[in-house]
């Protein structure tokens, strides 16, 4: 798959090549002011003019850039002489530089979709800020300074590494990916699995999981997009388990508000601390004795709003182990981390999974007692 397509991802093995990647990528990338009324939409599907025209798009637009987006979103953008294929991630952003939405929108033709557009675009002097990237417009944010700041991905990695490097030596890369539409790599601490985690393995030992507190390791994840969909942010995480358990989410800045990437850095120095509380709200679950695990648990993925398909799958794996008995606030957690797993199995989309471990950390400050309940109920 080419960089210009829609559906193109990558990951990374190592810290140097995902770094050289978006050292890359921010030199190639453009970042365009213009007026949202000078925008135009036109068509490009299969049928259109522009789609039997490739040589009519700006300097550098493959042929294969031109059919991937009338296979996708079938549209371009025309913003005084040059003509771009609009990437999918743009879809949301310019909906909001048109401050049109709906469920009918998606459904019009090509043709009737650009008109619609168009017309409610010419009726905005407002500025916009155009992302082109990999041969597409991939965002159209709002151009005042107030609503949206650029933080470059590749420096905020620098400034991470910066941080762990004084505060977490010893970290070790584990892995990263990128997409269109966010960029996420993983690290752990094993130089200070003791300084974080020391009390809580201790905890799992004296309740019989000795196991499990070996295995376990701290770490974070770090996760950005350029295309509105997420903060620049960094996330407690526990390795070595089938799949990374996402305990909490210690620093986020927004790409709002003038923000730079020396706010970025400024957050950081929170994140032993942060990563810290979220491991006690962990622990805190140890201590938590429910009489129904099985609803309870049922009742925590309904508030969740987890995926439904994976969610039934866990939970009647988690009856089959605990049969009729009690359990803990933790041992219901960490049967909810079959469900990620799950949606790997399944392939789902990369975006979502993400979305789905930072709603499942949201337990850790559940008040259990109000889900533990003998009503059974159906998901």
């Amino acid at each position: 798959m080419l960089p210009c397509q829609d559906n193109y991802a990558t990951t990374f093995d190592s810290y140097p090549a995902m770094l050289t990647y978006h050292e890359t990528m921010s030199k190639e990338t453009t970042w365009r002011r213009c007026k949202v009324s000078e925008m135009h939409i036109e068509p490009l599907d299969t049928g259109s003019p522009l789609f039997s025209k490739p040589a009519d798009f700006s300097a550098g637009i493959s042929e294969e850039a031109v059919i991937d987006t009338a296979a996708n979103l079938g549209l371009a953008l025309r913003v005084g002489a040059d003509l771009y294929p609009i990437r999918s991630t743009a879809y949301k952003t310019l909906l909001d530089r048109a401050k049109i939405g709906g469920t009918a929108l998606p459904k019009l033709k090509r043709k009737d979709l650009a008109d619609v557009l168009n017309a409610c675009l010419a009726l905005y002097s407002s500025e916009a800020l155009l992302l082109v990237r990999d041969e597409k417009v991939s965002a159209a944010h709002s151009g005042d300074m107030k609503d949206y700041s650029v933080l470059p991905m590749d420096e905020l990695l620098h400034a991470l590494e910066k941080n762990m490097e004084a505060r977490f030596p010893g970290y070790q890369f584990e892995s990263g990916y990128s997409d269109h539409a966010f960029t996420s790599g993983c690290w752990t601490f094993p130089a200070q699995k003791d300084d974080l985690l020391g009390t809580y393995s201790k905890m799992l030992a004296s309740k019989g999981k000795s196991t499990m507190a070996a295995k376990l390791v701290p770490g974070i994840r770090f996760m950005t997009s350029d295309t509105g969909i997420a903060s620049a942010k960094v996330s407690a995480m526990l390795m070595g388990t089938q799949h990374p358990i996402h305990i909490g989410g210690c620093i986020s800045v927004d790409h709002r508000l003038q923000k730079k990437v020396s706010d970025f850095e400024k957050e950081l120095d929170q994140l032993f601390a942060q990563f810290c509380d979220s491991v006690g709200k962990l622990q805190t679950l140890l201590e938590i004795e429910l009489d129904y695990p099985v609803n309870a648990m049922t009742r925590i993925c309904k508030k969740l709003s987890l995926p439904k398909k994976e969610a039934l799958e866990a939970i009647a794996m988690f009856e089959m182990a605990y049969g009729g008995g009690t359990a803990t606030a933790h041992d219901v957690f960490m049967a909810l981390q079959e469900i990620p797993y799950l949606m790997k199995i399944h392939k789902m989309p990369e975006a979502k999974m993400l979305v789905v471990e930072e709603n499942m950390a949201r337990a850790l400050s559940l008040k259990w007692n109000e889900y533990d309940l003998a009503k059974a109920v159906n998901y």
